[in-house]
């Protein structure tokens, strides 16, 4: 189990209010809110940075020289089906 620690924090008085009176709603201490708010805020930051890495990975479109390979690779792929009729 995790070992936890205080902290102390500043906000607005008007944010303070909202938070006290989600926690109540809630029935949970602020103190539980805060963390499932981080919590929270953690796993959609993790989360973007993935999509980041898979949209990076997708955006590499290939070249002149790619295109050209690909070309022939594919009309190698249509000589080498011949007549065959599906």
């Amino acid at each position: 189990m995790a070992t936890s620690v205080k902290t102390a924090i500043s906000m607005q008085e008007d944010l303070l209010i909202k938070v006290n009176r989600i926690a109540k709603e809630l029935k949970v201490s602020r103190s539980r809110l805060f963390v499932l708010a981080v919590q929270d805020f953690i796993k959609k930051q993790e989360s973007q940075k993935l999509l980041a890495q898979i949209n990076d990975a997708f955006s590499d479109l290939p070249d002149a020289e790619e295109k050209i390979v690909q070309s022939g690779m594919r009309r190698k792929y249509i000589d080498s089906l011949g007549d065959e009729s599906w």
